[in-house]
């Protein structure tokens, strides 16, 4: 197993657990699928939360928690020739304010470059502290499998918690939940 990935995938897992209050959820979908002949469902292979074939705890949560909304819509799992295909995806990405940007800001603020100028006195200088936070996004995509075509797409984002990386299942459940929420289908039948 790569480490380098098994950290990723950790760090994904850390990213969709702490999705909270301030989690942004959003959804799409292809106009022309015919969501009304949809039954059934499987899992892609592989899913984009497992390392090198490995399924892991994280990957083992996210089936759990998509195969609980599916279900609950009137879908049944099956292993072989579903309708749907379920995948995961992820990214991590840093933000806040380094002190380089503080410095551009500082510059820009003013609208011209105190520099070419004029030094400011070192006691004039400041430095924008933003936060620092790391913001997950998740993205869960239903696709026709007949067509492999993705017919729905629902993300969330949100950041990332420390408390999160202990115990990220129950984070798995909320921000799968909250994801399904904007997806209005029912199976037929």
């Amino acid at each position: 197993m790569n480490p380098l990935r098994t950290l990723a995938v950790i760090l994904f897992a850390v990213a969709v657990a702490s999705c909270g209050k301030q989690t942004e959820i959003q959804s799409d979908f292809d106009h022309s699928a015919d969501f009304a002949s949809y039954k059934t469902f499987g899992y892609a292979a592989p899913l984009g939360t497992e390392v090198d074939g490995y399924s892991d705890e994280i990957t083992q949560s996210f089936k759990a928690a998509t195969r609980r909304e599916l279900e609950a819509r009137g879908y049944r799992f099956v292993d072989a020739d579903p309708d749907l295909l379920v995948n995961f995806g992820a990214l991590l990405e840093k933000k806040g304010q380094s002190p380089a940007a503080a410095d551009t800001h500082h510059v820009a603020y003013y609208g011209y470059r105190r520099a070419a100028v004029y030094k400011a006195w070192p006691s004039y200088m400041y430095e924008r502290n933003g936060e620092k936070y790391t913001q997950g996004t998740l993205n869960v995509d239903l696709v026709d499998a007949k067509r492999k075509q993705l017919v729905w797409e629902g993300v969330a984002i949100g950041r990332v918690k420390d408390e999160s990386l202990s115990n990220p299942g129950p984070g798995i459940d909320k921000v799968v939940r909250e994801i399904f929420a904007k997806y209005t289908y029912r199976a037929s039948g």
